[in-house]
Protein backbone atom coordinates (compact mmCIF):
# COMPACT_ATOMS: atom_id res chain seq x y z
CA UNK A 1 0.00 0.00 0.00
CA UNK A 2 1.64 3.36 -0.87
CA UNK A 3 -1.38 5.42 -1.83
CA UNK A 4 -4.49 5.73 0.31
CA UNK A 5 -7.46 8.14 -1.17
CA UNK A 6 -10.19 9.73 0.37
CA UNK A 7 -13.04 10.51 -2.04
CA UNK A 8 -15.10 13.46 -1.59
CA UNK A 9 -15.84 16.91 -3.63
CA UNK A 10 -13.74 19.99 -3.16
CA UNK A 11 -15.28 23.48 -1.50
CA UNK A 12 -16.64 24.38 1.91
CA UNK A 13 -20.28 23.97 0.31
CA UNK A 14 -19.38 20.30 0.42
CA UNK A 15 -17.71 19.52 4.05
CA UNK A 16 -18.77 17.08 5.98
CA UNK A 17 -21.59 16.20 3.95
CA UNK A 18 -22.16 12.47 2.97
CA UNK A 19 -20.57 11.99 0.08
CA UNK A 20 -17.35 13.44 1.72
CA UNK A 21 -17.38 10.89 4.53
CA UNK A 22 -13.97 9.43 2.53
CA UNK A 23 -12.07 13.10 2.96
CA UNK A 24 -13.04 13.26 6.64
CA UNK A 25 -11.91 9.71 7.47
CA UNK A 26 -8.55 10.66 5.69
CA UNK A 27 -8.34 13.79 7.70
CA UNK A 28 -8.71 12.08 10.84
CA UNK A 29 -5.93 8.91 9.96
CA UNK A 30 -3.65 12.32 8.94
CA UNK A 31 -4.51 13.94 12.22
CA UNK A 32 -4.12 10.39 14.04
CA UNK A 33 -0.42 10.22 12.37
CA UNK A 34 0.23 13.87 12.94
CA UNK A 35 0.68 14.97 10.05
CA UNK A 36 -1.01 17.88 7.72
CA UNK A 37 -2.82 17.54 4.13
CA UNK A 38 -1.19 20.42 2.25
CA UNK A 39 -1.87 21.11 -1.35
CA UNK A 40 1.14 22.00 -3.57
CA UNK A 41 0.87 24.34 -6.39
CA UNK A 42 -0.73 23.53 -9.74
CA UNK A 43 -1.82 20.09 -8.58
CA UNK A 44 -5.19 18.58 -8.06
CA UNK A 45 -4.69 17.16 -4.58
CA UNK A 46 -4.12 17.80 -1.10
CA UNK A 47 -1.47 15.34 0.29
CA UNK A 48 0.44 14.29 2.90
CA UNK A 49 2.89 11.83 3.79
CA UNK A 50 3.85 9.67 6.43
CA UNK A 51 7.41 8.27 7.56
CA UNK A 52 6.94 4.92 5.75
CA UNK A 53 6.53 7.11 2.77
CA UNK A 54 2.44 5.93 2.32
CA UNK A 55 0.67 9.00 0.90
CA UNK A 56 -2.42 10.20 1.58
CA UNK A 57 -4.63 11.94 -0.70
CA UNK A 58 -7.68 14.04 -0.86
CA UNK A 59 -8.13 14.65 -5.08
CA UNK A 60 -9.31 18.19 -5.41
CA UNK A 61 -11.55 17.03 -8.68
CA UNK A 62 -15.28 17.05 -8.49
CA UNK A 63 -15.93 12.80 -7.30
CA UNK A 64 -17.21 12.08 -10.32
CA UNK A 65 -13.68 12.74 -11.83
CA UNK A 66 -11.51 11.14 -8.78
CA UNK A 67 -9.25 9.26 -11.45
CA UNK A 68 -7.92 12.13 -12.66
CA UNK A 69 -5.56 12.76 -9.64
CA UNK A 70 -3.65 9.76 -10.79
CA UNK A 71 -1.93 10.99 -13.94
CA UNK A 72 0.52 12.48 -11.03
CA UNK A 73 1.16 9.11 -9.93
CA UNK A 74 1.66 7.55 -12.93
CA UNK A 75 3.51 4.32 -12.22
CA UNK A 76 0.89 3.63 -9.45
CA UNK A 77 -0.81 0.35 -9.37
CA UNK A 78 -4.25 -0.27 -7.66
CA UNK A 79 -2.97 -3.07 -5.94
CA UNK A 80 -1.10 -0.21 -4.20
CA UNK A 81 -4.12 1.73 -3.53
CA UNK A 82 -6.56 1.99 -0.39
CA UNK A 83 -9.57 4.20 -1.53
CA UNK A 84 -11.64 5.28 1.10
CA UNK A 85 -15.57 6.57 0.56
CA UNK A 86 -19.52 6.88 0.80
CA UNK A 87 -21.85 3.98 -0.21
CA UNK A 88 -24.83 4.08 0.38
CA UNK A 89 -25.88 0.45 0.44
CA UNK A 90 -24.80 0.19 4.16
CA UNK A 91 -26.64 1.67 6.88
CA UNK A 92 -25.15 4.42 8.25
CA UNK A 93 -21.95 4.27 10.64
CA UNK A 94 -21.23 0.61 9.37
CA UNK A 95 -17.97 0.45 7.39
CA UNK A 96 -16.97 -2.35 5.38
CA UNK A 97 -13.54 -3.13 3.73
CA UNK A 98 -12.99 -5.50 0.54
CA UNK A 99 -9.98 -6.20 -1.07
CA UNK A 100 -11.30 -5.80 -5.05
CA UNK A 101 -14.43 -5.28 -7.08
CA UNK A 102 -17.00 -3.48 -9.02
CA UNK A 103 -17.62 0.82 -8.87
CA UNK A 104 -21.06 -0.76 -7.15
CA UNK A 105 -22.47 2.56 -8.99
CA UNK A 106 -20.15 5.05 -7.42
CA UNK A 107 -18.86 7.04 -9.62
CA UNK A 108 -15.71 7.99 -7.85
CA UNK A 109 -14.54 4.85 -7.93
CA UNK A 110 -15.81 4.58 -11.91
CA UNK A 111 -13.35 7.13 -12.87
CA UNK A 112 -10.35 5.53 -10.47
CA UNK A 113 -11.09 2.02 -12.51
CA UNK A 114 -11.18 3.66 -15.88
CA UNK A 115 -7.81 6.01 -15.05
CA UNK A 116 -6.14 2.44 -13.79
CA UNK A 117 -7.84 -0.07 -16.17
CA UNK A 118 -9.01 -2.59 -12.94
CA UNK A 119 -10.34 -2.35 -10.23
CA UNK A 120 -7.98 -4.34 -8.25
CA UNK A 121 -7.44 -1.87 -5.18
CA UNK A 122 -8.98 -1.88 -1.74
CA UNK A 123 -11.92 -0.17 -0.33
CA UNK A 124 -13.00 1.37 2.65
CA UNK A 125 -16.75 1.87 2.41
CA UNK A 126 -18.85 4.27 5.19
CA UNK A 127 -22.22 3.43 5.42
CA UNK A 128 -24.19 6.32 5.03
CA UNK A 129 -27.74 4.72 4.34
CA UNK A 130 -30.34 5.01 1.44
CA UNK A 131 -32.33 8.61 1.17
CA UNK A 132 -35.77 8.73 2.81
CA UNK A 133 -38.99 8.41 0.60
CA UNK A 134 -39.28 11.65 -1.45
CA UNK A 135 -35.36 11.87 -1.12
CA UNK A 136 -33.08 11.91 -4.67
CA UNK A 137 -29.93 10.26 -4.05
CA UNK A 138 -28.37 13.38 -5.22
CA UNK A 139 -29.78 15.59 -2.53
CA UNK A 140 -29.07 12.70 -0.06
CA UNK A 141 -25.43 12.37 -0.64
CA UNK A 142 -24.84 16.38 -0.92
CA UNK A 143 -26.65 16.59 2.41
CA UNK A 144 -25.07 17.55 5.45
CA UNK A 145 -24.71 14.50 8.55
CA UNK A 146 -23.27 15.18 11.83
CA UNK A 147 -24.85 11.91 13.33
CA UNK A 148 -23.88 9.95 15.73
CA UNK A 149 -23.43 6.75 12.92
CA UNK A 150 -22.13 9.10 10.47
CA UNK A 151 -19.21 9.93 12.68
CA UNK A 152 -18.83 6.54 14.13
CA UNK A 153 -18.46 5.32 10.79
CA UNK A 154 -15.79 8.02 10.13
CA UNK A 155 -13.78 7.26 13.28
CA UNK A 156 -13.87 2.72 12.20
CA UNK A 157 -12.84 4.28 9.17
CA UNK A 158 -9.90 5.53 10.24
CA UNK A 159 -9.11 3.60 12.85
CA UNK A 160 -9.27 0.31 10.12
CA UNK A 161 -6.75 2.65 8.31
CA UNK A 162 -4.21 3.20 11.27
CA UNK A 163 -4.18 -0.71 11.59
CA UNK A 164 -3.26 -0.95 7.90
CA UNK A 165 -0.57 1.55 7.98
CA UNK A 166 0.33 -0.20 11.41
CA UNK A 167 1.57 -3.27 9.92
CA UNK A 168 -1.88 -5.29 10.26
CA UNK A 169 -2.59 -7.37 7.88
CA UNK A 170 -5.51 -6.77 5.16
CA UNK A 171 -7.18 -10.00 6.52
CA UNK A 172 -6.89 -9.12 9.91
CA UNK A 173 -7.92 -5.67 9.67
CA UNK A 174 -11.36 -7.04 7.18
CA UNK A 175 -12.00 -9.56 9.98
CA UNK A 176 -11.59 -7.35 12.61
CA UNK A 177 -13.48 -4.69 10.95
CA UNK A 178 -16.49 -6.22 9.10
CA UNK A 179 -17.08 -8.58 11.52
CA UNK A 180 -17.47 -5.93 14.25
CA UNK A 181 -20.14 -4.38 12.19
CA UNK A 182 -22.54 -7.28 12.12
CA UNK A 183 -23.04 -6.92 15.65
Amino acid sequence: MQLILGLGNPGSKYEHTRHNVGFDAIEACAAFFQVRLRKRCFRLYRKAELKTGVQLLEPLTYMNNSGEVLQYFPDMKAEDIVVVCDQMDLPAGLIRIRRNGGSAGHNGLKSLMAALGSGSFIRIYIGIGRPEEGVSVVDHVLGYDDSEEIQAGIQLASKALADLLNGKSLEEVMLAYNKRNRS
